[in-house]
């Protein structure tokens, strides 16, 4: 049972990128799955949710208009679509899984793939 995050990489301000968030032995449309990124010398914040229920996605003000969340279901898979992206923007990004089962939250974290965003 994991919970694998893919598709950082070096972008120049204003690129683009398109990360993906894989789960294996667990059905991923069961489960809410949000972002989150560090920072160097940051903690690590929000940066987005994807509801199990309807695909309905919320953001933090500052990624909201660029950052699109979307799901697959097919593929057990979620992606964020990061757009017109920034130098602060830079940071690993980690997905995370959450569902509640019988009052118990039941929660996986992917490992962090980086993001560099830089001229």
């Amino acid at each position: 049972v994991q919970l694998q995050a893919s598709g950082g990489g070096s972008v120049q301000p204003g690129g683009f990128l398109r990360l993906s968030c894989v789960a294996s032995g667990f059905t991923l449309g069961d489960y809410a799955v949000a972002w989150f990124r560090q920072a160097p010398g940051s903690e690590r914040e929000w940066v987005a949710c994807i509801s199990s229920f309807d695909g309905t996605s919320y953001y933090v003000d500052s990624v909201k208009g660029r950052f699109i969340g979307s799901r697959d279901n097919a593929k057990n898979t979620v992606y964020l679509q990061m757009n017109s992206l920034r130098p602060e923007d830079t940071a690993v990004y980690y997905c995370y899984a959450v569902r509640d089962r019988f009052g118990h939250p039941v929660t996986y974290w992917g490992q962090g793939t980086l993001v560099t965003v830089s001229s």
